[in-house]
């Protein structure tokens, strides 16, 4: 179980480099005339994503480790923070946590952007899924699953229509 603790401390760590990058790419944003967009759901993801990592460690200490399912799930969340990642440095100063749009900006078509258009939400459904399943903390990843397929549909539209609205004017 240390390991896995190990594990779940280090994907949060990881978000805490996300928010240092979001916030210095929401203030190049702002800089630029950016506008931000969603800030209703904004908090509610946040709640969301940093239960996750909790209902992971609790969950966990009462479920086995099964090696099959464990390994297997561990491969995924690599591959999504491998994917996070490259979404992130592909967008460069536009990434963020938050909706923040800049107006004149042309829309990011290579990297992972080549194939889909939100392919950061790929990596989240996948680690949202995964994370708590190396450890085969089930109910966190059906809970977590089940609220954030909501909050990526609020998202999405929030994105969707925020980078239509900078696109048209």
């Amino acid at each position: 179980m240390s390991w896995y603790v190990v594990l779940v401390v280090l994907v949060g760590l990881e978000r805490v480099a996300e928010l240092v990058v979001s916030l210095r790419n929401a203030k190049w944003s702002f800089a630029q005339g950016g506008v931000e967009s969603g800030r209703g759901h904004y908090p509610f993801m946040v709640v969301l994503h940093t239960g996750l990592l909790v209902g992971c460690l609790v969950e966990a200490a009462h479920r086995p480790f099964i090696p099959w399912l464990g390994w297997t799930m561990f491969v995924v969340v690599l591959l999504s923070q491998g994917l996070r990642w490259w979404c992130i440095t592909v967008l460069g100063r536009q990434w963020n946590t938050r909706v923040i749009v800049v107006p004149g900006l042309q829309l990011v078509a290579r990297g992972p952007y080549r194939w889909m258009r939100h392919p950061n939400y790929v990596a989240v459904v996948a680690e949202g899924i995964a994370l708590p399943l190396v450890h085969t903390a089930w109910v966190t990843a059906v809970v977590f699953t089940v609220l954030n397929i909501p909050l990526l549909a609020v998202r999405i539209r929030t994105e969707e229509a925020a980078l239509d609205a900078a696109l048209h004017k």
